[in-house]
């Protein structure tokens, strides 16, 4: 089952991450068969790192947790807030190049799966707890830019949490994979 792994980085930590490059790639390697989505996100105006998406279809929780947690810019110290959240993915368009991640929370509703056929969206993910019942929030890679991101996903937050979302973000973003 997929899950939503998303760590920002501390501030200050660009050379750690050079320097623990190699480590951070070998591990997700490991992992590649099993990625989903994944990649750094940006700093507005798209030069600096700010922190790491990665979405991974492993066994449970706690293969999920291993893998965040495991991580070597996680075991470096490198990001602050580390989320881990069961996601299931509704929209994946792997062969779109996004430029924006947007994320959504709200509080636990009954999860819907509506389907989005046309859409603007490159990726779209539904976040919900782990009995997989409740949806609280979404992830969505698209190619606006930040400041208009979240509005092309807000109605679909909206839509999907059957209220307006409580707190949406945008962060430059894109996709990842060793070369």
């Amino acid at each position: 089952m997929p899950y939503y792994v998303h760590g920002e980085d501390k501030p200050d930590v660009l050379a750690g991450l050079i320097e623990n490059a190699e480590k951070h790639w070998s591990y997700m390697d490991q992992y590649a068969d099993r990625l989903i989505l994944r990649g750094p996100t940006l700093s507005d105006d798209g030069e600096e790192h700010t922190g790491s998406v990665h979405v991974v279809d492993v066994d449970d929780r706690s293969a999920a947790e291993r893998f965040a947690y495991e991580e070597p810019y996680w075991s470096a110290g490198y990001y602050q807030p580390l989320t881990v959240v069961r996601a299931v993915v509704l929209v994946d368009r792997p062969e779109d190049a996004p430029r924006t991640l947007v994320t959504a929370e709200w509080a636990p509703v009954e999860a819907v799966s509506p389907r989005f056929a046309d859409s603007e969206l490159s990726f779209l993910a539904l976040l919900v707890d782990d009995d997989g019942a409740k949806s609280v929030g979404l992830v969505a890679a698209l190619t606006a830019l930040p400041e208009e991101a979240a509005g092309v996903v807000a109605p679909v937050a909206d839509l999907l949490s059957g209220q307006s979302a409580m707190l949406i973000t945008s962060h430059r973003w894109q996709r990842g994979g060793r070369s």
